[in-house]
């Protein structure tokens, strides 16, 4: 018995150490798609800067599919030591468990770090399709019914519900397809592959503004800085689309609480930063503030997404 309780106390101590030298080698950030698209522009912004402050660096690792289970799946099953970590959004945190069975992961699988950003979720076409605003591209899909084609990262991405939201809203039918990536999909999009994109700003808004594709509406209340010329839902008479992306950091269940309160007070700090706050705005994207970075307040959040999506995609 002496030697059973000597043993945890000598885990304990270990844990404690651990936790007060950390990080002491580089942590692996998984992005769950292919690099290009939002999360993962986020994800690298974030990282280069939380490296800084930590003194360590954080690795991107992007690993695509099914709409980000399978790096969700990779994230959960990694040892809970802070040295992996995963980027989240409404995709592959909250809708994935309405759209994926015999998941390997639920939302106890993941201790929630912080909210990095929210995004403005933008429909947009490629040059040459024949619409060029909402209530012509609505009118054309309804004449073409089941041609119109729209790109996304994967089903179960957030981009994925960009798609369903736009479409429920717009109640159009129009093909969606899924990509290992927003930046595939953006691509293809570009080239004239598909007709169009269901993305964020984040990752669009250069496109848009070099003339590569055509932005017809994004879902946030009022116009992006960046995107000017974008109208919102409600100008374009579609208010049902209205609506705002996130992602946030989190770590395995069972990392040390000291691993967690360290990783959020750097977070704090790299979103806080002038770099960061300059970085995002250019990508009309908006850095978390106040509650939105205490983990309590992210795993709420999370819970009621969960309960969003289910409604949404049983609709």
């Amino acid at each position: 018995m002496r030697r059973f309780f000597l043993s945890l106390a000598m885990a304990a101590l270990a844990g404690t150490a651990s936790a007060q030298t950390y990080p002491d080698k580089q942590i692996t950030l998984i992005v769950p798609f292919a690099a290009g698209g939002t999360s993962d522009i986020i994800a690298r912004i974030a990282a280069d800067e939380m490296s800084q402050i930590l003194g360590q660096r954080m690795v991107i690792e992007n690993i695509g599919g099914a709409g980000g289970s399978i790096a969700l799946t990779r994230a959960a099953a990694a040892t809970p030591d802070g040295y992996t970590l995963v980027i989240g959004n409404a995709g592959t945190n909250a809708a994935t468990y309405s759209i994926h069975k015999d998941l390997k992961f639920t939302t106890d699988s993941f201790r929630p770090i912080g909210m990095i950003a929210k995004t403005l979720p933008v429909i947009a076409v490629k040059t040459g399709f024949p619409a060029k605003d909402v209530k012509s591209f609505i009118e054309y899909a309804k004449a073409n019914p089941g041609k119109v084609t729209l790109g996304h990262a994967g089903i179960g991405s957030s981009n994925f519900l960009i798609c369903k939201l736009f479409v429920q809203a717009a109640k159009v039918n129009v093909e969606l397809v899924g990509y290992r990536g927003a930046g595939p999909a953006l691509n293809d999009a570009i080239g004239g592959h598909v007709d169009g994109v269901c993305d964020a700003a984040t990752s669009v808004a250069s496109s848009i503004n070099g003339g590569k594709i055509n932005g017809l509406v994004m879902a946030g209340r009022k116009r992006a800085e960046l995107l000017p010329q974008v109208p919102t839902a409600a100008e374009a008479g579609l208010p049902g689309f209205t609506n705002e992306g996130w992602n946030a950091l989190f770590a395995p269940a069972g990392t040390p609480d000291a691993v967690i309160a360290k990783l959020n007070e750097t977070l704090r700090k790299a979103v806080a930063s002038e770099k960061v706050t300059k970085r995002l705005s250019e990508l009309a994207s908006f850095p978390a503030s106040g509650e939105e970075f205490d983990p309590t307040y992210v795993k709420g959040f999370v819970e009621a997404e969960v309960k969003k999506y289910r409604e949404l995609l049983t609709e």
